[in-house]
């Protein structure tokens, strides 16, 4: 009886052992700062590590500013295929989007990568006002407000005596 039980058990940990397995490049895409209206496609690469054919059954993205384009056709063990996603760069501001992936792997059926980054408005980012450019203003204002009210600056001991 022992031996049956063992010789089940070895035959369902071979089964579980042979089967499709799903794995990525990478899980989180950068975009970094982009332009309004830039590419926003990026593209995953997803493979096959097992040895029964990997199959991508639904991609679904956290938004619908987020479009995701895959291929139905099973990946075949060891191979890989391209998952593309493209993120609407007309939306300014940072970003953060998930996408779900839905496949025949029995461990990670459901698999979620990620896109990140930051649609920079051009116009904005060149009016950035910083420390230095406030303390300018301000001491540009104070003194166009009170020119009149200035006199001359007086000479110190040091350009006395230079004289």
């Amino acid at each position: 009886m022992k031996k049956i039980f063992a010789g089940l058990f070895l035959a369902g940990s071979f089964a579980l052992a042979s089967a499709q397995t799903i794995s990525f490049d990478k899980t989180v895409y950068e975009y970094g700062n982009v332009k309004p209206g830039a590419d926003g496609h990026r593209t995953f690469t997803v493979k096959n590590t097992g040895d029964k054919p990997l199959i991508i059954s639904r991609v679904q993205a956290s938004c619908g500013c987020t479009t995701p384009e895959w291929s139905q056709t099973p990946i075949m063990p060891g191979k890989t295929t391209e998952l593309k996603v493209g993120y609407d760069t007309k939306i300014v501001g940072p970003f953060t989007k998930i996408i779900e992936v839905y496949s025949n792997d029995a461990e990670n059926s459901r698999s979620v990568i990620t896109i990140k980054g930051n649609v920079t408005d051009a116009v904005a980012v060149a009016n950035t006002i910083t420390p230095q450019t406030t303390a300018k203003a301000e001491v540009a204002v104070m003194n166009m407000d009170q020119s009149a009210k200035l006199a001359p600056a007086k000479k110190t001991d040091k350009a006395a005596a230079r004289k």
